[in-house]
């Protein structure tokens, strides 16, 4: 089977756009379709993750507008970033699907979910909360301390984002970058200054917005997070599971913001196990 390391890069033009995607795994009539994180691009997912739940699904990876090789600009707004989403299935063909919002990816799950609920079959929202959240607005502060001490220590912010700095997160941290580093021919095009300005501005207004009426979603939820995040505070999480009406929510030990990378042997089967029921 075709996996993560050498699925070949595909694109689609979408009203006058060029979007960069990445499809593979099993032929199921509702795929999984996955949204990344603040200055993510396709190299950027965990290919345990990704492989792991396309030995069961058709699994879509893709480059939002904007963003990696994808065409035009990003929008500083979380809603346009959900409209440009539905837009990138629908020219896919797609009626249905699953969606899989990592962080940022997980606030433009549920924008795709309010403005087209027919199109969303059950959701997996990891590291996020609910538009309207106390304290997001801290993230580009917390953001910019990360990437201060990344430069000191030479190594990549999620180092310290997304991991504790702790001897187990620390190793945990370093079996993440070796994931990463697997794929190493048809890499995606690294994320622009403007598309990291536009997603820190979107984040920073969708904390200030008026919360959502989530109990729209009907959709099924599995909401999971580290219990220690520092970007999206795990409590965000669990406020998001309480206000969605058909959520349930995993909470990981001992980990932060990339729990569900540091603990994907046990995540994964949680998502095929909620994806089957």
């Amino acid at each position: 089977m075709t996996t993560w390391k050498d699925v070949p890069t595909s694109s689609i033009d979408v009203a006058g756009v060029r979007f960069v995607y990445r499809e593979l795994g099993a032929d199921t009539a509702v795929p999984v379709v996955f949204l990344h994180h603040f200055t993510a691009v396709l190299d950027d997912w965990d290919p345990r993750v990704i492989d792991g739940i396309a030995a069961q699904h058709r699994v879509i990876a893709f480059d939002n507008k904007g963003v990696g090789a994808s065409g035009s600009k990003v929008p500083a707004d979380l809603e346009q970033m959900g409209a440009d989403a539905i837009a990138f299935i629908r020219a896919l063909g797609h009626e249905k699907v699953d969606l899989f919002g990592f962080s940022v990816g997980g606030a433009v799950a549920q924008m795709i979910a309010l403005q087209t609920p027919d199109l969303v079959r059950r959701m997996i929202i990891a590291g996020s909360g609910p538009r309207g959240g106390g304290g997001i607005w801290k993230m580009p502060f917390i953001v910019g301390g990360a990437y201060a001490k990344a430069a000191l220590a030479r190594k990549d912010a999620r180092h310290f984002l997304f991991f504790p700095r702790t001897p187990e997160g620390k190793k945990a941290a370093n079996a993440y970058f070796d994931r990463l580093a697997e794929r190493t021919t048809d890499r995606d095009k690294p994320i622009s200054n403007q598309a990291r300005i536009a997603q820190l501005r979107a984040i920073t207004a969708g904390g200030l917005h008026a919360p959502d009426d989530l109990s729209k979603i009907t959709a099924p939820t599995f909401v999971a997070n580290g219990d220690n995040d520092l970007m999206v505070a795990s409590d965000h999480s669990l406020d998001l599971a309480r206000r969605l009406p058909n959520a349930k929510i995993t909470i990981y030990p001992n980990s932060g913001h990339g729990g569900v990378f540091q603990y994907h042997e046990t995540f994964v089967p949680e998502v095929l196990e909620f994806l089957a029921d």
